[in-house]
């Protein structure tokens, strides 16, 4: 592991400033790294994917709660752990399918550690990023994405490029995308709010970038408006426990009268990015709710699908989800 600078901040501003005065090499992007349950960032340093030169605490900020508005709306600091957020009793009842997400990732030793902007910025688990004897543009830009042609059966099917084919791999961030959540970010200008679907990024030619933060940003907090329909998180994985999505869907339905009113869909394990299945919406709101509208939603959704040699079995297996997830909340059950 390379040698790092270390340094606590105990103000937003501290923070910002001691990863300003961080060294950068070569601008290769590895100065100064922030800080929180490191679950994931360190294991990166471990296998020298990431090479920080400072790393900077962020846990004693006061990012540490998670606060309700009078009109429903959630704040959930960064600071907060995974385990904090699945088991508090605002979330558990008013958005348990963010509950049943949290909960769905890692193991408790894990979530007890992990925070809320932590799981935000997880980096893909591509094998051949995670190699470093391994050319990978999102590690090493020019030098190309072997998973294209290699060992690709748990990687993306929509809006990946042939510069990168990684999937993003937080269950939290799809239900937070199905959520309409936005993140509470502070940055050389002051805070801004950016929608989830705008924080993260597909890869195209530059997929080193899993988001559009600015170097130095710091991420506050999460913000989901409130939630009135019925809503659940499924997780197709190749074991019971501590695996990532193979496919994953986050849905919301509201239905009166047998006719759709309104629907929320998010996929995981399919993209580079939380995927917000917003063709699959559009057919079915003012649809009625039959196998064969749900079904034909799915289709609108994956049409834009291109599967790789190993992981076309993803397309079938996420329509199937995406039908009897919203079969399943259609009926109550």
């Amino acid at each position: 592991m390379r040698p790092f600078a270390y340094a606590r901040a105990t103000t937003a501003e501290d923070a910002r400033a001691e990863h300003a005065m961080a060294w950068d090499g070569d601008g290769d992007g590895n100065g100064a790294h922030y800080l929180g349950g490191g679950t994931n960032l360190v294991d990166l340093m471990r296998l020298g994917v990431e090479e920080p030169s400072k790393l900077v605490d962020v846990t004693r900020l006061p990012y540490d709660r998670i606060e309700r508005d009078a009109d429903g709306t959630l704040l959930i600091g960064a600071a907060v752990t995974n385990s904090g957020l699945a088991a508090d009793w605002t979330v558990r009842e008013e958005f348990p399918m963010l509950a049943k997400a949290v909960l769905s990732g890692a193991s408790g030793q894990l979530r007890n550690l992990a925070t809320v902007g932590g799981n935000l910025l997880q980096r893909t688990r591509c094998p051949y990023f995670q190699d470093t004897s391994k050319p990978c543009n999102k590690r090493a830009p020019g030098t190309g994405c072997p998973a294209r042609d290699g060992e690709n059966q748990n990687l993306a099917i929509l809006g990946h490029s042939a510069a990168c084919v990684a999937t993003h791999p937080s269950d939290m961030a799809v239900a937070l995308m199905a959520l309409d959540a936005s993140v509470r970010v502070l940055g050389r200008d002051g805070e801004r709010t950016v929608p989830l679907d705008d924080f993260y990024r597909l890869p195209g030619d530059e997929p080193r970038h899993d988001t559009t933060l600015d170097r130095g940003d710091l991420i506050t907090g999460v913000v989901v408006p409130p939630l009135r329909m019925p809503a659940v998180y499924r997780k197709v994985r190749e074991r019971a426990s501590f695996a990532f999505a193979l496919v994953s869907v986050a849905a919301a339905l509201e239905v009166r009268g047998g006719t759709i009113q309104d629907v929320r869909l998010a996929l995981g394990g399919v993209a580079h990015k939380p995927w917000r299945a917003r063709n699959a919406e559009d057919v079915l709101r003012g649809a009625a709710l039959t196998g064969e509208a749900l079904a034909r939603a799915a289709d609108a959704e994956l049409a834009a699908a291109e599967p790789l040699r190993r992981n076309g079995y993803k397309v079938p297996l996420a329509r199937n989800l995406i039908v009897q997830t919203l079969t399943e909340l259609g009926e109550g059950r």
